[in-house]
């Protein structure tokens, strides 16, 4: 005897060797034996054979007309058998049995499954619905196919050009549009990314990095509701100084400047003077949503995104000519050895009297100039004398306070590669476009506004996170264990070494508009200096508070995330300036591996025969083609320019073996004057 069954969705037949009340045993045709339940079983037959059942049952099934089975079909539940004896005859053989199961098991939209064998008829209404949505899937099927075909002749379909970046990196799998590129992708047996470029999909690189950047991290786009700049309400005092600040002149978030009082009195009083958005900012208000949305101001060549709407940070900004409202630490020293006797903080207004400008005045600020009262530029605009006196006086401090950090720090810091400084022309609208002409120029690190900036803002830092740790008040700190390989800055709330910088402990404060955690760490700050020996108590933000950790989380992957995409871009600038002017050839020095970097430019890259060659060494690279979508390029190594005798390095090329690709950018210039304090710090 054999029996029809259903197993797992499936239905299969077989004899039965041997047969119990509640299961069967049953050998298929493929000899494989089953236990099968008797409530799966539907069908019980002496003859024919199950493969001889199933071929008749599937060409019958074929042949039924659902719209006349459904018309036949009673309004109640009913079996299959019955269904085939109304359906085809009386005595209705197994076969046609079979064949009217098998249909209407593959017809849900017809017959719905009640129950063991038994089936009840859909309504009209649904039915309607099914064929239609059944019809719209055959259609989109056949686009689907349409679109895979286009894409593989080399032609992109505008719906799939207008979800490219979705398609890309933040894919919807169930729509149609990916479904064609994956289509198109197996079928010409060709990588997403390259099927998409071949078809013109990807009109612009410099268009596709930042479309992906704002798909990652502004899904939303960058643009700001309207919302006004809450009032500082506090009645400030005016602070006796007349303060400066340094910044390039692209630079609209001034957050810091410098005073300097009682020069050639023995005792000199040097101010550092935070802008004070914090004290008209609250925490959980719609500015501080604003902040803690974005978390910091996102720069890259040519264009920036703010932390803060425009309008709002020139409310806070230090702007020349007005009395703004700051925190300010003071620091007197002695003016001869540079002794620091007394630190202290207030809030209060503070004159801007100057905003310099690095790109100015960096060729005019001279070690020399400085440090020689009777120096002279030929043909400089030089700032005024007491400008010269209170730098001059900065710079000797600033070299004072690096040699300090070096000692705690164990080793000198080197600053042996330029910053480079990115410039974009012929930009046709507020954002880049991807077709600029490129300039590249360098700035070397350590100069001398640079120096006076860095260590005055680390300075700062350091000191009041300092303070706030022996109040007791919790603060956003940077900290680095040690300078040992792999031991990398870390972000926490209590107050560690850093030992990268060479302090007791370092708490980000003097960036207020544009970082969140110097806008956090302001805000403890300023309840130390209204609270003092009980600001833990005021404070915002108390001891363990899971909201410090929440932002320190939410910080350190936003600002990882921006860092890349800076580093990205001006990876894509430089490979841009090398393709604009022709660059076939450049000298290179040996990193590792097969690693070289530029001399003259920012820009590391995989080289054919510098395996081998030791750290440090410096070659002629000829350079081989360069791709502006995945940011690589690739050279051979030509010549050693570093040995007595230079020549070809025909060995080292017949040994070297692939090329790798340089994982993400490697040479990300910053601006001293938008990270001042980061200038001796070593990336996280």
């Amino acid at each position: 005897m054999f029996v029809l069954f259903e197993e797992a969705g499936k239905f299969m037949a077989g004899r039965v060797l041997s047969e119990a009340d509640t299961s069967a045993q049953v050998e298929l045709d493929s000899g494989k034996r089953v236990k099968v339940k008797a409530a799966t079983i539907l069908l019980k037959f002496e003859k024919p054979s199950p493969a001889e059942l199933f071929a008749s049952a599937q060409a019958i099934a074929q042949s039924i007309e659902l719209e006349m089975a459904w018309e036949f079909a009673p309004d109640e539940e009913f079996g299959f058998a019955d269904l085939a004896r109304d359906y085809f005859s009386a005595q209705a053989p197994l076969a046609e049995q079979a064949g009217m199961l098998f249909k209407l098991f593959e017809s849900p939209h017809y017959f719905r499954r009640a129950g063991k064998g038994r089936f009840r008829k859909a309504a009209a209404d649904i039915i309607a619905q099914a064929l239609l949505a059944i019809e719209k899937k055959k259609l989109l099927a056949q686009q689907i196919g349409q679109w895979a075909l286009e894409l593989g002749q080399g032609r992109c379909p505008e719906p799939i050009r207008e979800q490219l970046y979705k398609i890309l990196f933040k894919p919807d799998k169930n729509a149609p549009e990916y479904k064609a590129v994956v289509e198109a992708s197996r079928a010409t047996h060709t990588a997403p990314l390259d099927l998409l470029q071949k078809s013109g999909a990807i009109v612009s690189p410099y268009l596709f990095h930042w479309k992906r950047f704002l798909l990652e991290n502004f899904p939303k786009g960058t643009a700001f509701p309207n919302i006004a700049a809450p009032a500082i309400t506090d009645a400030l005092p005016l602070a006796p100084v007349q303060a400066f600040s340094v910044d390039d002149s692209q630079t609209t978030e001034i957050d810091d400047a410098l005073s300097v009082q009682g020069l050639g009195s023995g005792t000199v009083i040097v101010g550092i003077h935070i802008a004070a958005p914090g004290l008209a900012v609250r925490p959980g208000d719609a500015v501080d949503q604003l902040g803690r949305a974005r978390l910091s101001t996102v720069y890259m060549p040519g264009h920036k995104i703010t932390m803060l709407p425009d309008a709002l940070v020139q409310s806070y900004t230090l702007q020349a000519g007005r009395a703004c409202p700051a925190v300010s630490l003071y620091v007197t020293l002695d003016e001869a050895s540079l002794e620091i006797r007394s630190i202290a903080s207030r809030v209060e207004r503070v004159p801007i009297a100057h905003n310099l400008r690095h790109d100015q005045l960096d060729t005019v600020v001279t070690e020399p100039w400085l440090t020689d009262p009777s120096f002279e530029h030929d043909d400089a605009v030089e700032p005024d004398p007491d400008l010269r006196l209170y730098l001059s006086f900065l710079f000797r401090l600033a070299k004072d306070l690096k040699s300090k950090r070096e000692l705690v720090r164990g080793k000198p810091e080197t600053f042996n590669r330029p910053d480079y400084n990115f410039r974009l022309l012929a930009v046709t609208g507020p954002e880049p476009q991807g077709a600029e002409i490129v300039q590249i120029s360098t700035r070397q690190r350590g100069a001398p506004l640079d120096m006076i900036v860095a260590e005055s803002m680390i300075l700062a830092n350091s000191s009041w996170g300092n303070w706030m740790a022996e109040l007791g008040v919790p603060g956003i700190y940077r900290s680095q264990a040690s300078l040992a390989p792999g031991v990398k800055v870390r972000m926490g709330t209590k107050a560690l070494p850093h030992a990268g910088i060479g302090v007791k402990s370092y708490a980000w404060s003097t960036s207020p508009l544009r970082r969140y955690t110097d806008l956090v760490n302001q805000w403890q700050i300023i309840a130390c200096i209204q609270h003092g020996k009980t600001a833990a108590l005021a404070a915002p933000f108390k001891p363990k508070d899971a909201e410090l950790f929440s932002i320190i989380s939410s910080f350190d992957a936003a600002y990882s995330a921006y860092n890349g995409y800076q580093g990205a871009m001006e990876r894509f600038w430089t490979l841009q300036y090398v393709q604009q002017n022709s660059i076939t050839e450049l000298t290179a020095t040996v990193i590792k591996d097969n690693l070289v970097r530029a001399e003259e430019l920012p820009l590391v890259f995989p080289a054919m025969g510098a395996m081998g060659l030791p750290r440090g060494a410096q070659v002629r690279i000829k350079l081989g083609e360069l791709d502006l979508i995945t940011l690589d390029i690739h050279g051979t190594v030509t010549e050693r320019l570093d040995l007595a005798v230079a020549g070809p390095l025909v060995d080292a090329l017949e040994s070297e073996g692939d090329d790798e690709e340089v994982a993400g950018p490697l040479a990300i210039a910053v601006d001293v004057s938008e990270t001042a304090e980061s200038a001796s710090e070593p990336s996280a």
